[in-house]
C-alpha cells in the first residue's frame, strides 16, 4: 500500500479534528493508502514528525491552519524533502487553503485529494524563511499573534477584525524604503503586506493575485489622517477593491527589498517573522499541492 504521513494539530480552529481522525484514516485506507499519523504538540513538533520520511512516502497530509502549513513547508524546503502536500484546512485562518479552493468540509477535501494530481504552486521567501500566504510589517502585523486562542477558536476571523479595529484607534506611522524593479517608495506608512494568496484573516485584499504566476502582490497602506483610515478599513473589510484608493499602493513583483530604521515587528503566516532589512522574493512553483484544480 502507498504511504502517507498525516500530521495534525489537535488544537487548531475549533479542535473538532480529534473527533474525525478515524473517519480520515479509514477513508484513505479504503482507497489503498497506509496512513502514518503524527500529533503535533509543544513537545512534538513538525521536525520530529518528519524524521522517518523516506522514498516510501507518496505525500504529506497536514491538518491545521496557515501556521501549521507554513511550518511544514519551511521544514521541508530547508531539509530538501521533495514531496507533495495535501491540506485539510482545520485552523482559524485558512487563507492559503481558501485561495486554493480547498473545501473546509473534510470529507470533500479528502475526495478532492484522492482524485487529484500534484499542482505546482508559488511560495514566498523572506530572508531565510518561506511563507505560503502572507508576510507583513507595520501596524496590525502581529494581530494574529496577540489574539487570545480562546477568541480565535470561538469567533474565528471576527477576533482578528476586532483586534485590528482596536489598533486603528492608536495609529502609528513608520518610515520605510521599498525597492523593486517595478517601484521605489520612500515615506511613511502604516502597513505593508506581501501576499502570495489573495486574503489576510479571510479578508480579500490582493484581487489580482495568482498562486502560480511567479509574482507576489505588494500592498502599501500609506500614512493618512485617522478620519480617512477608519472608513477606508471598514470599506476594505466589506470587500472594496483596494486599488481605487490614492492612499494605497498596489503592485506585483518577483523580488523586493524593505528597509526601516526602526526594527518593527514582522509576521509570516500568523507567526513572528525575521528582523530588518528584508529581502523578499517569489519561489516560483516552489511546492506541489494536492486537492486543487
Amino acid at each position: 500500500m502507498k504511504k502517507i504521513k498525516f500530521i495534525y494539530n489537535p488544537n487548531s480552529g475549533d479542535k473538532k479534528i480529534v473527533y474525525k481522525l478515524d473517519n480520515i484514516i479509514s477513508k484513505f485506507q479504503n482507497n489503498g493508502y497506509t496512513v502514518v499519523p503524527y500529533r503535533l504538540s509543544k513537545e512534538s513538533n513538525i521536525e520530529n514528525g518528519l524524521e522517518d520520511i523516506n522514498e516510501d512516502y507518496e505525500y504529506i497530509l497536514i491538518a491545521g491552519g496557515d501556521g501549521s502549513v507554513d511550518r511544514l513547508v519551511n521544514h521541508m524546503k530547508k531539509n530538501n524533502i521533495d514531496l507533495p502536500i495535501a491540506i485539510l484546512p482545520t485552523g482559524t485562518a485558512n487563507d492559503f487553503a481558501n485561495v486554493l479552493n480547498i473545501p473546509l468540509d473534510i470529507e470533500e477535501a479528502i475526495d478532492k485529494i484522492i482524485k487529484s494530481k500534484p499542482k505546482d504552486i508559488d511560495l514566498g521567501i523572506i530572508n531565510d524563511d518561506y511563507f505560503v500566504n502572507i508576510a507583513s510589517t507595520g501596524m496590525f502585523t502581529d494581530v494574529s499573534q496577540r489574539v487570545d486562542e480562546n477568541w480565535k477558536n470561538s469567533i474565528g476571523r471576527v477576533s482578528y477584525i476586532i483586534k485590528g479595529l482596536e489598533d486603528a484607534l492608536h495609529l502609528r506611522k513608520f518610515n520605510i524604503t521599498v525597492k523593486s524593479k517595478e517601484l521605489k517608495y520612500e515615506g511613511d506608512m502604516y502597513l505593508i503586506l506581501i501576499l502570495n494568496g489573495r486574503t489576510a484573516g479571510n479578508i480579500s485584499l490582493a484581487h489580482y493575485a495568482m498562486l502560480d504566476d511567479g509574482y507576489l502582490d505588494v500592498i502599501i497602506f500609506k500614512a493618512m489622517p485617522i478620519q480617512k483610515t477608519i472608513p477606508l478599513l471598514l470599506d476594505i473589510i466589506k470587500g472594496a477593491p483596494i486599488d481605487k484608493y490614492n492612499e494605497i499602493i498596489y503592485f506585483k513583483t518577483d523580488e523586493l527589498y524593505i528597509e526601516c530604521e526602526e526594527n518593527i515587528v514582522t509576521d509570516i503566516d500568523g507567526e513572528r517573522g525575521p528582523e530588518f532589512p528584508l529581502h523578499i522574493k517569489c519561489d516560483k512553483q516552489g511546492v506541489q499541492i494536492l486537492g486543487i484544480e
